[in-house]
């Protein structure tokens, strides 16, 4: 079993950047990891996903702006976002699967001037 813990989130302007980071209790080769995030009243959304041959996936409304990479040394993954906007305002929540599901419990990202 993994446990994931995400860290990084807050307040920040628009036109600004944050990088989130999700700490996993274990070894993380071999999973799929991943961003997801969810605003207020909306459904939870991929944001990005590295899987462990090295494939990334983005959603159309992040590519160019945020970067997911991961440090397999450290269990870590992590998340930069560049240009933020209002609409990036969310709980980002960080995710790993390998035959079953695991979630972070999630951090807050808020772009707000």
């Amino acid at each position: 079993q993994v446990q994931l813990v995400e860290s990084g989130g807050g307040l920040v302007q628009p036109g600004g950047s944050l990088r989130l980071s999700c700490a996993a209790s274990g070894s993380i080769r071999g999973y799929t990891m991943g961003w997801y995030r969810q605003a207020p009243g909306q459904q939870r959304d991929m944001v990005a996903t590295l899987n462990n041959f090295g494939r990334i996936n983005y959603a159309d409304s992040v590519k160019g702006r945020f970067t997911i990479s991961k440090d397999n040394a450290k269990n870590t993954v992590y998340l930069q976002m560049n240009s933020l906007n209002p609409e990036d305002t969310a709980v980002y929540y960080c995710y790993a699967t390998w035959y079953r599901d695991y979630w972070g419990q999630g951090t807050q990202v808020t772009v707000s001037s």
